[in-house]
């Protein structure tokens, strides 16, 4: 053999060896798995536009004994699926659906619309940077469920990545050609908790997992987050006070009366607090300039109120509804429209969704989940190991957001300790505008979004896919106009 063919072989094997440890095409894919893989697929949805990638929908039972399944809804790539990374996103509640919010109001590539059995084309989904996979976590979640009615007083933080690692695990058994693909999880709010608890699973188990379990996990992202109670609810009410949102008065009283680090307010702490809250029954928590939804028949509109969930973080503000309420967009009624059609018998039918007849109509979060058997004061020690073990971990956070604001994470962050690498620098979007800023630690960015909510994919649809398509490019945001 001559030296020059002998070197061709050489790049030729090195090259496959490199890029395709575990890649299963989708011409090897056996039949039960291809069977599989078509009962799941979604071949259109009704007022679905025409679209050229492919979707699908099912269930993965992640308890076999008691009868415990997750529903997901999975879109690949608008273009070269095969090349893209896997991105698993989130919501948190806890006990709100990830198709809800994320696909059908956030970053998925179909919204509901009003007055029209039409869905619209999102032309800022991320499904345009990754092949796109939506959980509803945990069971009791939109149409996941459960045969044992005790799991749901069981639920909480532990169970709850059990169920979604275990729910990733048996996925990619049944689409065993993404395997190979970069992973990454972002998520919002409570997925401040989840993403990182999921994270910490799939980094341990990958420790001792054999190659059929084991799973190619980069990083996650996650947004206007859940970290910390005590650095959470300082900044809430700071926030509310330099936005001129609370009296001088309210302010004095909530930092005089509560205790931050106390998971059992005082009565006099929990007057203050309602004080505080009640602002938030006129105007939107989530996004503090948008407007309220006042249509007479809005069932989910921003001044409605959940149950409270006793057991959740921060404990303080568990106690008060306005922690649970549900969050707004650009259209505060868009929920609505979202609840009506994720209702349809027709739609759940081509979603593959509700095949036990669920006895409750699907929601956005979840009323019979009302109690939550645990939930750690702070995930930063989680963020720390896996900052410390090599992730890539970016936190973000819309910052006209009432709810988890900017200026909670922000004393959050601080408390990690971690080293300065590039300080607060401004990133553009549209070529000359500020998006935002940025500041990069030994290990971990963060980007603040200007002018966006709680959900920021909602509020800043352009930056928000900007953003994402950065993260999984390990790139830093543009610092100058461009």
């Amino acid at each position: 053999m001559n030296l020059h063919l002998h070197l061709v072989l050489v790049l030729i094997f090195a090259g496959a060896a490199s890029s395709s440890w575990a890649r299963v095409e989708p011409g090897q894919l056996n039949r039960e798995v291809l069977r599989e893989q078509e009962a799941d697929r979604v071949i259109k949805l009704p007022g679905q536009p025409q679209v050229g990638f492919k979707q699908y929908a099912g269930y993965v039972t992640v308890n076999q004994s008691h009868g415990r399944a997750l529903f997901y809804w999975f879109f690949e790539a608008t273009t070269q699926p095969e090349r893209k990374p896997l991105l698993l996103w989130l919501n948190g509640g806890p006990g709100c659906s990830s198709i809800g919010y994320g696909q059908s109001e956030e970053l998925g590539p179909f919204f509901p619309q009003k007055g029209k059995p039409e869905l619209k084309f999102n032309n800022y989904t991320w499904s345009r940077a990754a092949n796109l996979l939506f959980l509803e976590s945990p069971v009791g979640v939109g149409f996941s469920y459960t045969n044992t009615s005790s799991d749901i007083r069981e639920l909480g933080d532990t169970i709850a990545a059990k169920d979604a690692y275990t729910f990733l695990v048996n996925w990619f058994r049944r689409f065993p050609q993404f395997k190979s693909h970069e992973f990454y999880i972002a998520g919002e709010s409570y997925a401040g908790h989840y993403v990182p608890q999921l994270s910490e699973l799939i980094f341990d188990n990958n420790k001792n997992a054999s190659q059929a379990d084991y799973i190619n996990f980069k990083g996650f992202m996650i947004g206007n987050a859940l970290l910390d109670d005590e650095t959470d609810q300082t900044g809430m009410v700071d926030y509310a006070w330099d936005h001129a949102v609370i009296s001088d008065r309210v302010y004095g009283d909530v930092k005089s009366r509560c205790n931050f680090s106390d998971p059992h307010p005082s009565d006099d702490c929990n007057n203050a607090l309602n004080e505080y809250f009640d602002v938030y029954k006129i105007i939107d928590m989530y996004s503090l300039y948008a407007p309220t939804c006042v249509e007479g028949n809005s069932s989910v509109s921003a001044i409605r109120q959940l149950p409270v969930l006793h057991g959740t973080a921060p404990h303080l503000f568990s106690k008060i509804n306005g922690w649970h309420k549900k969050p707004t967009g650009y259209d505060p009624c868009a929920s609505d429209y979202t609840e009506a059609y994720m209702n349809r018998p027709d739609v759940q039918q081509a979603l593959h969704a509700n095949l036990t007849n669920i006895p409750y109509p699907w929601t956005h979060c979840s009323n019979n989940i009302t109690f939550w058997n645990d939930s750690p004061s702070s995930i930063l020690p989680i963020i720390k190991k896996l900052v410390d073990g090599g992730l890539r971990v970016w936190v973000y956070s819309g910052d006209v957001d009432g709810r988890i604001p900017v200026t909670a994470t922000r004393l959050t962050l601080r408390k990690l300790g971690l080293k300065t690498i590039q300080e607060w620098t401004p990133w553009y979007t549209n070529h000359q505008q500020v998006g935002g800023w940025t500041i990069q630690y030994d290990g971990l960015m963060f980007v603040t979004i200007r002018g966006a909510g709680h959900q920021v994919p909602t509020f800043k649809p352009l930056q928000s896919l900007q953003l994402v398509k950065h993260f999984l490019a390990n790139k830093k945001l543009p610092s100058g106009p461009y």
